[in-house]
């Protein structure tokens, strides 16, 4: 049986740009959790916040800290709708700042939702340094669960696919809720989420499960790049009533392919993931499906034959609060009769 949502979708819409959670932890008090084998303790709820990609900017928002931000920075796409207002408020870097610009702001926290911004060796993006090295500063940091590192400063070659599930996206929320004196609101999120995928789960639990690859064209350099096991896109998929068709492709998140493989495994739906830019929306990538379903090597392709080949966004398949409506997005593509 459902349970009833503790705070309604348009709701929690209308919150999320005000900042006006009440605090829960009294003034001055000391408080630690752990993430991702880290402490993370602070004397007080944090007040000078730095998010640093989609789902942190994301998930800020969402707790109603959106007035405690100091800068967000790298968006994948355009924020969810309910968050534009608060976002369009938030100072905003294209690209993630250096080290130094980061320090200028003068955070006390950052939150990021990928790890390559704390690897000690740079990585793909500018690196703020290590987690250690910020803390040694009196900033405090939070990577998202399901993309923890092996270690601090090392990149997520090695995630543990175990990790990845929307039960590390609500420790990260109770976790954070902790931190920021907001426990009320996280919970709030949590049922919201809870109750949105759970509806999804009972309409599709008895339905076909079809096969789904989520393709990244041009990354590095060209070619194919789809999301493997580690990749959150396999938890929504498989909430939405499918199958990840490269999930046993763990050795990373982002695994590249050759056009062979792709058509031997030859999935019932392929999600064209767009990114990143900060006004990118699906339609945005419609020119790569359009490319997809011309070309003569996928025409015997079961997706590009159907019609099946859907534009997409990086930022739906991201660890975070997207949860429940990417896992109603999908489910919508993949189960239409279920969901007309």
């Amino acid at each position: 049986m459902l349970r009833k949502s503790v705070v309604p979708v348009l709701l929690l819409g209308l919150l999320a740009g005000c900042g006006t959670a009440t605090a829960v932890n009294p003034p001055g008090s000391t408080i630690t959790v752990q993430n991702c084998g880290l402490d993370v303790t602070v004397s007080g709820p944090p007040k000078r916040v730095f998010a640093a990609y989609q789902p942190a900017i994301e998930m800020a928002h969402a707790l109603g800290i959106s007035d405690r931000l100091v800068g967000t920075a790298y968006l994948d796409a355009e924020v969810l709708p309910e968050y534009a207002t608060a976002q369009a408020k938030a100072k905003y870097y294209k690209n993630l700042p250096s080290r130094e610009e980061l320090l200028a702001a003068n955070p006390d926290f950052v939150l990021s939702g990928f790890n390559d911004v704390f690897s000690a060796g740079g990585g793909s993006d500018q690196s703020f340094g290590s987690r250690k090295s910020l803390a040694e500063l009196g900033i405090q940091t939070w990577i998202f669960s399901p993309l923890c590192p092996t270690a601090d400063g090392l990149g997520d070659e090695a995630i543990d696919p175990s990790s990845v599930s929307m039960d590390n996206v609500y420790a990260d929320l109770r976790g954070l809720g902790k931190l920021f004196g907001v426990e009320d609101r996280a919970e709030a999120v949590i049922a919201d989420q809870s109750d949105r995928i759970a509806a999804v789960e009972a309409k599709v639990k008895n339905a076909p499960k079809p096969t789904v690859a989520i393709l990244r064209p041009g990354l590095e350099g060209g070619g194919l790049t789809v999301s493997g096991g580690p990749d959150f896109g396999t938890v929504l998929i498989k909430q939405a009533g499918g199958v990840n068709a490269f999930a046993d492709l763990t050795s990373k998140r982002n695994v590249k392919i050759g056009v062979e493989e792709l058509i031997k495994r030859n999935p019932d739906y392929i999600l064209i993931s767009g990114c990143c830019d900060a006004s990118l929306t699906p339609a945005s990538t419609k020119p790569d499906v359009d490319k997809m379903l011309a070309n003569p090597a996928f025409q015997n392709l079961k997706a590009v034959r159907d019609k099946h080949v859907v534009p997409w966004l990086f930022a739906n398949h991201s660890a975070g609060v997207r949860g429940a409506y990417t896992t109603e997005d999908i489910a919508k593509t993949i189960h239409p009769d279920l969901f007309r």
